[in-house]
């Protein structure tokens, strides 16, 4: 990022090469496979052309980047909850995210193990969509990215302590949502 704020345009060119498959994963963990990801991995390059000549490296450059696709999903999911809600007559599947594969392509054996595979698999996106989205952040860095608390705090600007606390609000959250699918695997 130094090298490009010192006008290498190349540099921007390896930093997109670089981190946009970062980028794109944490934006679908956060996002959820919803269309419009793509243009947020987008806007989150954007953001880096913008900030170029004000950049200063004062953490490591993927929590900068992390601080930046924070916010705009955060920012992003806030827009999408003060939209009206899609009708239950809307087209389901066959679309970029949906799935359009055959039947005989699908990999469970039997309808009734779709559905109920697809059930769990909706209700812990859901859950995870329905986290505060500091605590969804926290829990996804810990999670999938596998960061230190301290970096965590770091890129949500928190201090390292909160975001234990986040974290572990977080999974017990999710506990909670998804007690009754945990009933039925222990029944």
């Amino acid at each position: 990022m130094l090298a490009y704020k010192h006008g290498d345009e190349r540099a921007f060119d390896r930093l997109v090469e670089h981190y946009s498959p970062q980028v794109f994963a944490l934006v679908t963990r956060f996002w959820g496979t919803e269309r419009g990801r793509e243009d947020l991995v987008q806007e989150v390059f954007l953001r880096l052309v913008r900030t170029r000549a004000r950049y200063e490296p004062t953490a490591r450059f993927s929590t900068f980047l992390y601080r930046i696709v924070f916010n705009l999903c955060a920012n992003q999911r806030e827009r999408e909850r003060l939209r009206p809600a899609l009708s239950i007559d809307a087209p389901w599947g066959g679309g970029p995210d949906g799935d359009a594969r055959e039947p005989a392509e699908l990999d469970a054996p039997g309808p009734s193990d779709r559905i109920e595979r697809d059930d769990v698999v909706g209700a812990v996106r859901a859950a995870i969509a329905s986290l505060p989205a500091t605590q969804r952040m926290a829990l996804i860095l810990a999670k999938y990215e596998e960061l230190p608390y301290a970096e965590i705090a770091a890129i949500l600007n928190s201090s390292e302590k909160a975001i234990k606390s986040m974290v572990h609000r977080a999974r017990e959250n999710l506990r909670e949502r998804l007690a009754p699918f945990l009933a039925e695997e222990s029944a």
